[in-house]
């Protein structure tokens, strides 16, 4: 994450902080019923009546409320599992929000690198930019709420590969001058290639309606 990134009224909602944070439960089964039920309710209830006011909430959730409270529900979920998507996906929309031109940068790099069709899976603009690359995720994010599920997720993990890839190859940039500095990108390069991963098996999971 770059210093400059942008203040929020909320201060614990640093991205960075929260892939490796833990919260406490008395009772593992019950946090694991009470994130699956609340994952499935809130994802039937909107797509059986997407209004736009609604969506437009869940989208902006983490900008109004910050994350905590989505991650005292999904955080310790399983990746391949509908609250592990789910916390997957505003993870990554808060980081690029919180960092867009970070985003922009590493995704233009990896875009440039890839030799495949995730960048045209994501669907970003050429080239794309901070607020391009803040519309995309948001984008992507509502098409879990009233598009194909499955296809936000496909999506979501292209954007992550493309983002990865980025994170590689300015990891080996840095590496003679700024070690500390490429081994952060590495750290990233690795988180996200992980999240692409486990996004698309909750999508294939979707499409055998075995995402529980």
């Amino acid at each position: 994450m770059s210093s400059d990134s942008r203040d929020f009224h909320k201060p614990v909602r640093r991205p960075g902080e929260l892939f490796d944070r833990r919260f406490a439960a008395e009772d593992p089964a019950e946090v694991s019923r009470i994130a699956h039920s609340t994952a499935h309710a809130l994802l039937s209830r909107v797509r059986q009546d997407p209004s736009g006011e609604v969506v437009d909430r869940l989208v902006a959730f983490t900008d109004v409320h910050g994350i905590d409270d989505l991650a005292e529900l999904w955080s310790r979920s399983p990746a391949k599992t509908l609250p592990g998507a789910l916390w997957r996906l505003y993870l990554l929309q808060l980081m690029i929000h919180d960092d867009a031109q970070t985003a922009a940068l590493l995704y233009e790099r990896g875009r440039a690198e890839l030799d495949s069709a995730d960048p045209v899976v994501a669907g970003a603009p050429v080239p794309a930019g901070p607020d391009e690359l803040v519309t995309l995720i948001d984008t992507i994010l509502r098409g879990l709420f009233e598009g194909d599920f499955a296809v936000a997720l496909d999506r979501a993990a292209a954007f992550c590969r493309v983002q990865a890839s980025g994170a590689t190859h300015l990891a080996d940039d840095y590496e003679p001058t700024e070690p500390e500095r490429a081994s952060a990108f590495t750290t990233r390069a690795l988180r996200l290639s992980d999240y692409a991963g486990d996004l698309a098996a909750c999508a294939a999971l979707w499409r055998r309606d075995a995402l529980t």
